[in-house]
């Protein structure tokens, strides 16, 4: 008996063994990693060491597990500029205790299946872009004490499940979009002031029945009706700035509130992914207690301490498989089905694929390609030139992410109106054949990057182009300063500025979208079909630094404007490095300016390079705005007329043309 002890204890220390070095559970991998493959923009690259081979993730960056490391209990990353969809398969990591994302850029829906986190104590999603309903769901989460979904774009009405949050002591909802009243009620005034003391739960209704809330703030809605008493009497509320009937408290005006739905009127419930398929995704995957009895039954016919030998040698020595939803077999597919706003795409003009296959002569007209798209030129009939942006991807790559991250994007595109910037005239979805394609205004006298490298430059005389660099000004400002959200070109450099006739420059970010196609880094540079090995000014630097990284991008825009360099050749380096030692030296400040450049003001010099100097400054709070730059350009430079007409007959010429 005692041999037959002993080999027991054997195998159990091998199973031990076994489960230590990879019983981490495998769906909780896979949820992250879904999480992660659902970001599509990093600019900080948070998540860079989010190895999805890794098969303990407790060491990345944001996540904490518990002391055995055998759950993971925290996500928290704030502030890191993250953009992207929240994955419903966040619900899966069920003894998850806090899930913080507050103030990042995330879009789309609150997935309903977060209901599903039972351990939950606080949820932080503060701060973002999410629009649509809050899920009834979230009243499933009893054990959280503290619900923060302020300042995104969240519509409907307050879902009264939340009520079911007994431990609840902090709710904020504020600045969002919400409509309908305050789900809360009593049947007795005597319990508004015994809130959470002696009054029946079973008279409350709503927010009151959560007895240990302290702090609730639903300001800046669109709330009707009336404050319930059971709140007034909290230790912090707030209500303003809704269209509640009371006196005390500031209420918007009523011209604001009439366009919004009443109680009545209820918002349809988001379409998310059924329910259902979380047991699909957790069927994948066998419990540890399942192996554990497949084991001991191996034990009963005889070959137990070899089989757990030889298993938990094998399992210490491999990774266990990871499920990756960017590339989805067709029964996949079939599992995510993605909640899309209809009404996203409502006011942003549809083509016909065969309406731009005329316009664009069978797509013959190339005028352009990455290995991400084609660009075709076309005339739309008794309308305007175009250029046609064609996605390179097959349908079976095409996912539910994959489609809202295109919507969103044109109907980021479609908001831009200015003289300066590209204009998107549409769009093209079509499911046979598969069509994902973007319609943009066209500019008939191509970019800025022909024009300067590509023996075009002598058309650009130094009046022309202060002309230029005002107008970019200009976008730059409008897209940073007048539009809210603001908007910033993905790769801002002399490829990103059209041309139009009489040489007036548009804005056109053709490449923000590159991100729905790939997650991975974009091309670092290229190479132009005439064999110049110089590389784009996003090949160097950082392309994701939102609004700053713009101004940066536009230091070096003006650098390349005025020299006629391009930003980085392989022979001559970087033209930062080449131009650093003229920038702050009168006395040499004009061996910047383009050979071919026969006349220049000197004064106008001076400035561009006081302005470079700023935009690339190391220190980002030195850098100046666009709203300051833009000012410094349009009163110190003076295009109309200027002492270059005087001894110079290309401008002569040029007066001639504009007027």
């Amino acid at each position: 008996m005692r041999p037959y002890i002993y080999f027991l204890l054997l195998f159990l220390g091998y199973g031990v063994s076994l489960a230590t070095c990879s019983f981490f559970p495998t769906n909780e991998v896979w949820a992250l990693t879904t999480f992660r493959e659902a970001i599509y923009e990093d600019p900080h690259l948070v998540l860079s060491n989010w190895n999805a081979l890794d098969a303990d993730p407790c060491n990345w960056f944001g996540i904490t597990c518990n002391p055995e490391r055998q759950h993971i209990t925290k996500i928290n990353i704030t502030g890191s500029s993250l953009k992207g969809f929240l994955a419903p398969e966040i619900g899966q990591i069920t003894n998850l205790l806090e899930l913080t994302l507050h103030d990042n850029n995330l879009i789309g829906t609150i997935p309903k299946e977060l209901g599903f986190l039972k351990s939950l104590k606080v949820l932080d999603l503060g701060m973002n872009q999410l629009t649509g309903p809050i899920p009834a769901e979230l009243g499933n989460l009893s054990g959280v004490t503290k619900l923060n979904l302020q300042s995104n774009r969240l519509t409907g009405s307050l879902p009264a499940e939340l009520g079911n949050l007994e431990n609840l002591q902090e709710l904020l909802l504020d600045q969002n979009k919400l409509q309908g009243t305050v789900p809360a009620a009593s049947n007795s005034a005597f319990s508004a002031k015994m809130h959470g003391m002696y009054a029946s739960r079973s008279n409350l209704t709503g927010l009151c029945r959560s007895s240990q809330l302290k702090v609730v703030d639903v300001s800046y809605n669109y709330l009707v009706g009336s404050i319930p008493k059971c709140l007034t009497n909290l230790p912090n509320a707030s209500f303003q700035g809704n269209c509640l009937r009371d006196k005390d408290v500031k209420q918007r005006p009523s011209t604001q509130c009439g366009a919004f739905p009443s109680k009545s009127h209820q918002v349809p419930k988001s379409k998310h992914r059924p329910t259902e398929d979380v047991p699909k995704h957790q069927k994948e995957s066998k419990p540890t207690w399942l192996l554990a009895l497949e084991i001991a039954t191996g034990i009963t016919v005889g070959s137990l301490f070899l089989v757990a030998l030889r298993t938990a040698f094998h399992r210490c020595n491999s990774k266990p498989a990871i499920i990756i939803p960017w590339k989805k077999s067709a029964s996949e597919k079939e599992q995510l089905a993605v909640y899309v706003d209809s009404e996203l795409l409502k006011d942003v003009t549809k083509y016909s694929r065969q309406e731009l296959e005329v316009a664009c002569e069978d797509f013959s007209n190339i005028i352009g390609s990455s290995l991400d798209s084609l660009v075709y030129k076309g005339t739309m009939k008794g309308g305007p030139e175009i250029a046609v942006i064609s996605l390179s991807i097959k349908e079976e790559n095409w996912t539910g992410y994959l489609e809202l991250y295109f919507q969103r994007e044109v109907a980021d595109l479609a908001r831009l109106n200015h003289d300066n910037v590209g204009k998107l005239l549409g769009y093209c979805r079509e499911i046979s054949p598969f069509t994902r394609m973007l319609v943009f205004e066209y500019a008939s006298n191509g970019t800025l990057h022909e024009h300067l490298h590509y023996g075009e430059g002598s058309q650009l005389s130094w009046t022309r182009r202060m002309r230029i660099i005002l107008g970019i000004a200009r976008g730059l400002k409008y897209l940073h300063a007048e539009l809210e959200p603001p908007f910033t070109i993905s790769e801002l450099n002399s490829s990103a500025v059209y041309l139009t006739e009489d040489f007036s420059p548009k804005l056109v970010d053709f490449e923000s979208w590159k991100t729905i196609i790939a997650r991975s880094e974009k091309n670092s540079g290229s190479i132009g079909s005439n064999g110049a090995m110089c590389l784009l000014p996003s090949s160097v630097e950082n392309r994701h630094l939102d609004i700053q990284g713009n101004i940066y991008a536009f230091g070096i825009l003006l650098l390349e404007i005025i020299s006629g360099r391009p930003p980085f050749c392989k022979d001559r380096g970087s033209l930062i490095d080449w131009a650093k030692d003229y920038l702050e030296l009168p006395e040499v400040m004009s061996h910047i300016v383009d050979p071919e450049l026969k006349h220049f003001t000197y004064d106008d010099l001076k400035l561009i390079c006081e302005i470079i100097s700023l935009c690339i400054h190391p220190d980002i709070s030195r850098r100046p705005s666009m709203q300051e730059i833009s000012l410094m350009l349009e009163s110190r430079i003076d295009t109309s007329v200027s002492i270059e007409l005087k001894s110079s007959s290309l401008a002569w010429a040029e007066l001639a043309l504009s007027s």
